[in-house]
This record gives structure tokens, C-alpha cells and sequence, in this order.
């Protein structure tokens, strides 16, 4: 019979909220839980039978509550293999020198109480409840909010989908109303115009071009930003009106100019050129202009039409200083650590904003506020009190006004200083670092919080999420949901959407891709960056498409090319249409799957000259299944294939993995990686190796215990798309990555409720974003 207990605890954050979390724990066996601490005791004879063989058998090795013993090299019992799958694994391998001590019913019996007492994930959820914990700003969200307190003068650029710069054509050498010829929108900036007119209407010995717009950027990193040209430019960036490259004087041979800055991911840079060509009396040059960037670890590009949005939009503040990396032990960055690093690098990040707010803010605040009394400083502690009260995200009172306003004021008369002092003690405060103390603000200020960290990953949020404050429209579940609706669409949301899929696919971290130039001529640094970007595309045009689909992302049959991809991977590869990502190939619905099957992924998932099941199999077991895998007891080296000359990259693995104890995580692992043999290193579809047919043959089992024959990647595609346990794998995923908290302590059952959701809605991606949302800002309806 099964049995359900009810588990109530209840856990309290300082300061915080308070948040009660039921957990309702399902046992084939009677279990008793104590009142202190998750112990348990038991009354079902199959479990004290397995507790009394655990103690003489096991305990030892792993601990008397699994915790693992360093001695032994052992780590901790826990993970999601069923009991029938750890009792065929007891009874195959343990106790490791004599397994035959514990077969058949002792090893069933070893493998209930294992799973019941400790190993499985409900046990461990009674045995340490999890719990929202107070975490610091990570240097991502430092980035983003530093930027919205920036732009709590100016505001931000509201979504659009114009795209190209804006191109105003003077036939003259400057900008003189009656010379202007021609306005139209220019998708690159990447033009040769020779010796000859730029458009009709102007001559080619003297002319003037003003460009504008701004700069979208997906992807938070070091960018080097190119302008190649032959005649005079100057070119702002990030502010208009300081030059960001300044060639007004063309001299030399120099036509290349370049300058590096940090840029954050869904932020939108406005940009100016003014391109001259001026009178000479020398021959005249040709006319050349280009503007490039090199995005991280990139290589150097025209910059795109979709990163160009056509209009020109407010300054924008852009964090120059190195932050220290954040844990990730969960695959995703968390602010845990407060160290002397972070601290001196918080100090510099503070340092570096009042320098901007004095010299940039101030003035422009200034000026729009100058019939304004500034009787006793009145214009300068308005403005402090506006940027102090959104970095500490609530109204200020006396206290905190005195505290971080007044006192600094009075001890410094210089206006310029006085912001700097403010803003580092205002910068390095609890109140702004640690997005959680937020007890005194009231209701729809905290949920306004939590909206703008999960979905934007700013502390600080922005005009829109301040404007329901304060006409206070966020009072319950549908003012949320509708406010999150708003919020998705935002570039910085987006921006981490695309984040998050790349931790999912395990392609977060940039890693150079070589392969054997022998095997693979042609396969270099730019082709990778072509396949990088190929998936990019993919992934963007199906989450912003209107459907959202997660299925899309496995059962996609066309991929986004470039020429180079269509000289490396054939006629298959060429292009068919043009979309707003890029151009697209025809469908192959028998080789194509997605993402699953994308060359970018494949090569990643392969060795420099052969395909690598195990990599492919565990990368699918952990994060598109969201399964556990214990790490191995050694270094595992791979055979050789001159060792076997004649065995497929199959044979040579099952070779390897067959012995009993590899067998325990190899039948998972290889089951699943097997699938994919039919793409090669570099992801080309091939049938044989080794003049061989290949064998794509595997198999799963799921949390539930069902049994799944896979017959290739076609199979495997469709069953990522519907499986319950790839469902609530990218849910689960998702949830920790935009709210960077365990699923489990935002309530009993929630991570069911949100898949089930997810499948209601038709795999909508955005959506179960939105939903994730709702469930992070703890609202309560009213």
C-alpha cells in the first residue's frame, strides 16, 4: 500500500518573507518521520532489513547516512535512478569487493532503503528542506542594474523592430539643410563607393553622410568595435556627443580604427557617424567606409542588420570594470562568495558609476531642472535622492536620507565629489548588493523587485516596472502576469532567454573548436563561428516566433547558413530564403533535428577526430533529461582507434564501458549517445564507418521506470519533445536560471504545476517564462 505523509516546515529568511513549503513524500514502504531535523525511522521489514546491511555491508565506504567517506573516495548516495535500477546495480557491483555478498532480495531490500532514506530527491528535500536563500547581486546583474540606475534619468529604448542605420546624404561637406539629396535606412554600414557619387544627387569630390542609430547586443562581453575608411569620420558611442573614434582629420595611410569596450547583453547602444569626404587638391581618394565589431571570442564581422535598431536612443552606461566570476556550481552564475575580490571589484564598479553620474547625469539633469529652486542644494539633492531611492528599489525616509544624503553633503561642498561620495556609499550598501532586503518597501514594490530581477536581472528595474508602483497596478496575480507579459518582450529579457538556452545546451561557455586538418580540411576558427551563430539564429527565431515552441527545437528540419557553411557542408547547406535571422537552408526532415542534430553541437560533443557517445550520452542525460550521473572512481582515457582498427567508434566504447562497474552509469550514458553516431565530428550526416553501417540503436529509461527503444536520432528527437522527463528538465532549468533559487522552496508540487502548465500551453516558451515569474514574485491575490 502506498502511504503519504504531509510534511509542513516552515522556513523564515531574516528580513525577508516568509515562505511555508509543504512536501508530500509517496513510499511503497511505511515510514515514520520524526519531528527534528528529517530523521527517520522505520517499521517496514523489507526496510530495517536494507538498514541492517547498509550498516555492515555499506556504511563503511558511504557513510551511515550516505553521506560519502573521503577515505574511501566516495561521494555522497544521492541521485534519480528507481529502485529497480540501484538494486541491479547493488547486486551487480557491491560491496565492491565482494558483490556476491548482497544479491537478489538482500540487494533489493539494500536498494529500498537506500532510495527511502536518503538517496532519492524527496528524501533529501525532508532531510535539508530547501529554502530561498539571501544571495548578493552576480556580476551579470550588477551590469544590468548599474545600467537602469544610469538610465533612471533618461529611460531606455522600448522594444522595436525597425532595423538598419539611418542614413542622411549631404552634397556638401557638412550637414547644410538645403545640400540634403537623400534619408533612407542603410541595413549595414558597409560601403565602397570608389571614386564615383555615393547616390545620385551628390558628387564624389565632396559630400557628407550622418549615420545614427544603435547597436543591439545579445551577448554580454569584450567587443572591439572597427571602422575601416579611406575619408574623414568621427564616430560617437554609448553618448552621443563624446567621441568615441575620432578620424576628423584623415592623414596617412591609416584607414583602420579601433576601440574596445565592454558591453552588456539586451542593452542598445546608440551610435553617430559623420563620414567626409572632403575638396582636395591632391588625387582623390577612393571612398570606403565599414563599421565591424569583434564580439567575444568572435571573429571580426560587418556589423549585422539585426543588431541595428534604426533610430537613435538614449545614453547608455556600460560597466568598464573586471568582476570576479560567480559560483556555478548549479550551472548558472550565482552571487554566493563575498570575498576581498568582489568587494574591491564592487568598489570599482561604484567608483566608476559616479564618475559617470557626475560627469554625464548631472549636467543633463541640471539643465532639465534649471527653473527649479536650488536653494540649499535643492536641484543636487533632488537628484540624489532619485538615482539613491532606485538602487535602494523603495520611497526614502528621514533616516536613510540622512544616512547616505545629508551627512555626505554637509562634509563636502564640491557638488561633483558629493555625488561620487554619495553614490559609493550608496553602491556598496546591503540595501543595493542584496536584491532580498526589501521588508520595508511595500507589496507592489517587492513584487516590481522580483519581476525586474527574474526577467531582467536588474536590482534596480526600470521606468515601466516604477510606473505600476506607483499607480499601484500590481496588487495580484493578473497584474503580475500582465506586467510579466510586458516584460518578456524587453531586449534584456530576451537577451536572457537566449543565456539560458545556451546553459541548457552546455555551450554557456565559449570553448575553441579544432578538428584534425587532415580529416576535416577547412574546419577552422571562422566556419565554428558561422556554426555558432547558425544555432544562435535558430534558437532566436524560434523562441520570438508566436508559437514558442520547445518541440521546435528538435524537430526544426532546416538550420540558418552562411557561404562558408555551404562550402564545408555541401549543397545541403545552400541557401533557400532570406529571413530577419539570416538566410535559411530547405528542410531534410530525415537529417535534420534541431538543435539535437546542429553541427555547432555535434562538434562540441565530439573528439578532434572522431564523435564521442560518452560526451554526446551525459551531456543528453544531464541536461536535456535532467538525470544525475555519479562521477567516475578514475580518469576514464578513450581506446585509441589504432588500437582497433576494425571497431567502429561503437565497439570501441561498448568495448571499454563493458565491465559491470562501468555498466552502472554506461548503459544510461551510452544508451542515449548512441543515437547520434550517424553525425560525424563535425556533424555531416554519415551511414557507415569503417565501411560499416553505422548502428544508431539505443534506449532510456525514464524516472517512471518505462523502458524506451530508440532507434537514432529521429526517435530520440521526438521523444526530447515529448517526454515528461525532458519537460520538466528544461522547466526545472529555466526556473533556476531566471530566478536563481531552487524550484522546491517556492512551494509543494510547484515544479509539477509549472510543466503541467507548460504542456497546457502548448510548449510556449515565453510563456512558461511569464509563469515562472508570476511564481518568483510571491504574490498573493487580493
Amino acid at each position: 500500500m502506498h502511504r503519504c505523509r504531509l510534511l509542513a516546515v516552515t522556513f523564515r529568511l531574516p528580513a525577508i518573507f516568509l515562505i511555508t513549503c509543504c512536501m508530500f513524500v509517496f513510499s511503497p514502504h511505511s515510514v515514520a518521520v520524526s519531528e527534528t531535523k528529517g530523521q527517520t525511522k522505520f517499521t517496514d521489514p523489507i526496510l530495517l532489513k536494507g538498514e541492517a546491511i547498509f550498516a555492515t555491508q555499506c556504511a563503511s565506504c558511504h557513510g551511515k547516512q550516505g553521506e560519502g567517506v573521503k577515505a574511501q573516495h566516495e561521494s555522497p548516495l544521492i541521485g534519480d535512478m528507481t529502485e529497480g535500477e540501484l538494486a541491479k546495480v547493488i547486486h551487480d557491483t557491491m560491496p565492491k569487493d565482494a558483490p556476491e555478498k548482497c544479491e537478489g532480495k538482500d540487494a533489493e531490500a539494500v536498494a529500498a532503503y537506500i532510495h527511502e532514506a536518503f538517496y532519492s530527491e524527496s528524501a533529501q528535500i525532508r532531510i535539508r528542506p530547501p529554502r530561498v536563500g539571501l544571495a548578493r547581486l552576480t556580476g551579470a546583474q550588477l551590469r544590468q542594474s548599474l545600467a537602469d540606475l544610469y538610465a533612471t534619468i533618461d529611460g531606455v529604448i522600448e522594444p522595436r523592430n525597425d532595423r538598419g542605420a539611418q542614413g542622411t546624404y549631404f552634397d556638401a561637406g557638412n550637414w547644410k539643410n538645403d545640400k540634403k539629396k537623400l534619408e533612407r535606412i542603410d541595413s549595414t554600414i558597409n560601403f565602397d563607393f570608389g571614386r564615383e557619387p555615393p547616390v545620385d544627387g551628390l558628387r564624389a569630390e565632396e559630400f557628407y553622410i550622418y549615420w545614427e542609430g544603435n547597436v543591439k547586443v545579445d551577448e554580454s562581453g569584450k567587443y572591439e568595435i572597427v571602422v575601416e575608411s579611406t575619408c574623414s569620420f568621427v564616430m560617437d558611442f554609448r553618448k552621443i556627443g563624446v567621441p568615441f573614434i575620432d578620424n576628423h582629420v584623415q592623414s596617412g595611410d591609416k584607414t583602420e580604427f579601433r576601440q574596445s569596450i565592454y558591453l552588456t547583453a539586451g542593452r542598445v547602444y546608440p551610435f553617430k557617424i559623420d563620414y567626409i569626404q572632403r575638396k582636395r587638391k591632391t588625387e582623390l581618394p577612393p571612398a570606403k567606409i565599414s563599421l565591424r565589431w569583434v564580439k567575444p571570442h568572435g571573429i571580426e564581422e560587418v556589423i549585422p542588420k539585426r543588431n541595428i535598431v534604426s533610430y537613435t536612443g538614449p545614453a547608455v552606461f556600460s560597466l568598464q570594470a573586471n568582476l570576479p566570476p560567480d559560483d556555478r556550481s548549479y550551472g548558472f552564475d550565482r552571487g554566493i562568495a563575498v570575498s576581498r575580490q568582489w568587494d574591491d571589484s564592487v568598489t570599482a564598479a561604484a567608483l566608476e558609476f559616479g564618475e559617470a553620474a557626475a560627469e554625464e547625469l548631472w549636467p543633463r539633469y541640471r539643465e532639465k531642472h534649471k527653473k527649479d529652486s536650488d536653494e540649499n542644494r535643492g536641484r543636487l539633492k533632488a537628484f540624489l535622492g532619485e538615482l539613491v531611492s532606485a538602487a535602494f528599489r523603495r520611497p526614502l525616509d528621514d533616516e536613510i536620507k540622512q544616512r547616505y544624503i545629508e551627512v555626505h553633503l554637509s562634509s563636502t561642498p564640491d557638488d561633483v565629489e558629493a555625488i561620487k561620495v554619495v553614490l559609493l556609499a550608496c553602491l556598496k550598501s546591503p540595501l543595493f548588493l542584496y536584491a532580498g532586503l526589501d521588508q520595508d518597501a511595500s507589496d507592489a514594490q517587492k513584487i516590481a523587485n522580483r519581476l525586474s530581477m527574474v526577467l531582467l536581472d536588474s536590482a534596480v528595474g526600470d521606468g515601466y516596472t516604477r510606473s505600476l508602483v506607483s499607480k499601484n497596478r500590481l496588487k495580484n496575480t493578473d497584474d503580475v502576469r500582465r506586467a510579466a507579459e510586458h516584460l518578456v518582450n524587453d531586449y534584456r529579457a530576451q537577451a536572457k532567454i537566449r543565456a539560458m538556452l545556451h546553459e541548457w545546451l552546455a555551450i554557456g561557455q565559449t570553448v575553441e573548436l579544432t578538428k584534425d586538418k587532415e580529416k576535416y580540411p577547412g574546419f577552422d576558427g571562422a566556419l565554428a563561428y558561422d556554426l555558432y551563430h547558425s544555432l544562435d539564429a535558430m534558437l532566436d527565431d524560434i523562441v520570438s516566433s508566436e508559437s514558442s515552441d520547445y518541440r521546435q527545437l528538435f524537430t526544426t528540419d532546416w538550420a540558418y547558413t552562411t557561404p562558408r557553411l555551404e562550402a564545408f557542408y555541401g549543397d545541403d547547406w545552400k541557401a533557400q530564403e532570406e529571413t530577419p535571422f539570416g538566410a535559411k537552408t530547405k528542410s531534410m526532415p530525415d537529417q535534420r533535428f534541431g538543435v539535437l542534430t546542429h553541427p555547432y553541437l555535434m562538434s562540441r560533443l565530439a573528439y578532434h577526430n572522431s564523435t564521442s557517445p560518452i560526451h554526446r550520452g551525459v551531456f543528453l542525460i544531464r541536461y536535456l533529461m535532467g538525470r544525475s550521473l555519479k562521477p567516475p572512481n578514475e580518469a576514464f582515457t578513450p581506446l585509441s582507434p589504432d588500437l582497433h582498427p576494425n571497431l567502429t567508434t561503437r565497439e570501441r566504447v561498448a568495448l571499454q564501458t563493458k565491465d559491470d562497474n562501468c555498466q552502472a552509469c554506461h548503459i544510461k550514458i551510452n544508451g542515449l549517445g548512441f543515437t547520434l553516431e550517424n553525425f560525424d565530428a563535425v556533424g555531416r550526416y554519415q551511414t557507415t564507418e569503417r565501411n560499416k553501417p553505422i548502428d544508431p540503436r539505443g534506449s532510456y529509461v525514464s524516472r517512471d521506470g518505462e523502458a524506451v527503444e530508440l532507434s537514432g536520432a529521429m526517435d530520440l528527437a521526438n521523444y526530447l519533445a515529448h517526454s515528461k522527463d525532458a519537460h520538466q528538465a528544461f522547466v526545472s532549468r529555466i526556473f533556476q536560471y531566471f530566478v536563481k533559487q531552487p524550484v522546491a522552496a517556492f512551494g509543494e508540487g510547484t515544479l509539477e504545476q509549472l510543466t503541467n502548465r507548460f504542456v497546457e500551453q502548448q510548449f510556449n516558451i515565453k510563456k512558461l517564462v511569464i509563469d515562472i515569474a508570476v511564481v518568483a514574485s510571491n504574490v498573493k491575490p487580493k
